[in-house]
């Protein structure tokens, strides 16, 4: 075997018979993001380069892959990394694997702070009259006397019969042919000098000697125009806290997506998640100060000053009822931690303790959002609910199930 020759062709041909053999269920795009992963090729790279061999490296690193896979361990863990909404996320043992379903927690959040934080409306402005600087009285003035020759012009005209028309030619000033193409002129003329005369009264810099915009020279007009209405509301920075971010998928697509315009703060109490986490924002090329990664139970390293202060707070917490876990796929049981899944009873244990928390670490306002168990979501909506959270709703997932409820914090609590 050692002296066969392996193209990527044969390769993933036998890749996917070996899978399927063991109960693959999806054998053949496993056997393609292997050998990506094992080559560095892109899946489309592979249809064109399927006559190439692959190197013995190559060949080492998918025959340990191949292995892996047929033992039912995660192809995320296996080839390190997948793709989640617009970033690629690391992924390792001992961290769980981000989910097509928590995309649209991201979703949720990012509609909620469009419409709600980044993009307030702005406050009605009323218009008001400019005083009429020198070029517009100019416009004025030759509009007025454009008007004067018109009329002179027409009554001149009046008084021609078609003999003197003809006799004079209609090109002479007095004719009616002559009045009509003056008043044809006037009319577009008028229109220019109207839309200068509004772009002038808009905004007209002041200029110096040398015919150079004077800086700063607008600020009365400026001044003027809003006297009489409020300034618009100023756009913010927003704030998020993330609780047991794993791979940091949740908090690294906020800020990524929303750059600039939003900062997580984000927590976990496994440090390989802490430790993987901060390794996706170095990849992405985003800063502590974008998103904040903390090894913390919930929200205990969160500063007392920064209680209230946050626009959403938002969890993928541990789950799944303790029944129910049993059941779990064995790639999902044997390989991803329990201690990111298991929810307790009803899968409710962490949820009570974020819906317990949300009031003090929200402003008024602020979005409480969670991924549940699909069974769960109406008794936590009744929970958020009974704790005075109001416009409390259930997102369905992907394949119509509930998955997702958001609630909004009307009177945050302050610590005693």
């Amino acid at each position: 075997m050692a002296n066969e020759i392996w193209t990527i062709k044969r390769c993933l041909e036998w890749t996917k018979e070996y899978l399927a053999e063991r109960g693959e269920e999806h054998p053949r795009l496993s056997a393609e993001w292997l050998l990506c992963a094992a080559t560095g090729l892109a899946r489309i790279d592979l249809y064109m380069r399927m006559d190439e061999t692959l190197n013995a490296a190559q060949l080492e690193t998918m025959h340990a892959a191949v292995v892996r896979r047929a033992k039912g361990e995660p192809l995320q863990y296996i080839t390190g990394s997948t793709q989640f909404r617009m970033i690629d996320v690391a992924c390792a043992p001992g961290v769980l694997i981000p989910r097509p379903e928590t995309e649209m927690l991201v979703e949720e959040v990012l509609n909620y702070l469009d419409a709600e934080v980044l993009s307030p409306e702005a406050a009605a402005r009323q218009r008001v009259e400019l005083p009429w600087n020198d070029e517009v009285e100019e416009a004025r003035k030759a509009e007025a006397a454009l008007a004067d020759e018109r009329a002179t012009a027409e009554r001149r005209a009046a008084n021609l019969t078609a003999a003197d028309e003809a006799a004079l030619g209609s090109d002479v000033l007095g004719s009616r042919a002559y009045a009509e193409e003056l008043a044809d002129r006037e009319a577009e003329e008028a229109a220019a000098q109207a839309a200068e005369a509004e772009t002038a009264e808009a905004a007209e810099p002041e200029l110096d000697e040398y015919g150079i915009a004077i800086e700063g020279a607008d600020q009365e007009t400026v001044s003027a125009q809003d006297a009489a209405a409020p300034a618009p509301a100023e756009p913010r920075t927003a704030r998020v806290l993330e609780v047991g971010c794993g791979t940091g998928c949740i908090s690294l697509s906020l800020a990524w997506e929303r750059r600039g315009h939003v900062t997580c703060t984000a927590t976990d109490i496994e440090p390989r998640a802490i430790d993987l986490a901060t390794k996706n924002r170095d990849a992405l090329g985003l800063t502590a100060d974008e998103v904040a990664f903390s090894l913390t139970n919930l929200v205990s390293s969160i500063p007392h000053d920064e209680w209230g202060t946050f626009d959403v707070l938002v969890s993928n917490p541990p789950y799944i009822p303790t029944d129910v876990m049993r059941s779990l796929p064995h790639e999902v049981k044997d390989f991803e931690p329990d201690l990111a899944l298991e929810g307790g009873a009803d899968g409710l244990d962490i949820f009570r303790r974020l819906l317990n928390a949300a009031p003090y670490m929200l402003r008024a306002g602020g979005l409480f959002a969670c991924e549940l168990y699909e069974g769960a979501l109406d008794a936590a909506a009744e929970l958020c609910r009974q704790a005075g959270l109001s416009d409390v709703r259930i997102v369905r997932d992907l394949t119509d199930r509930p998955r997702i409820v958001r609630a909004v914090v009307t009177e945050p609590k302050q610590r005693q």
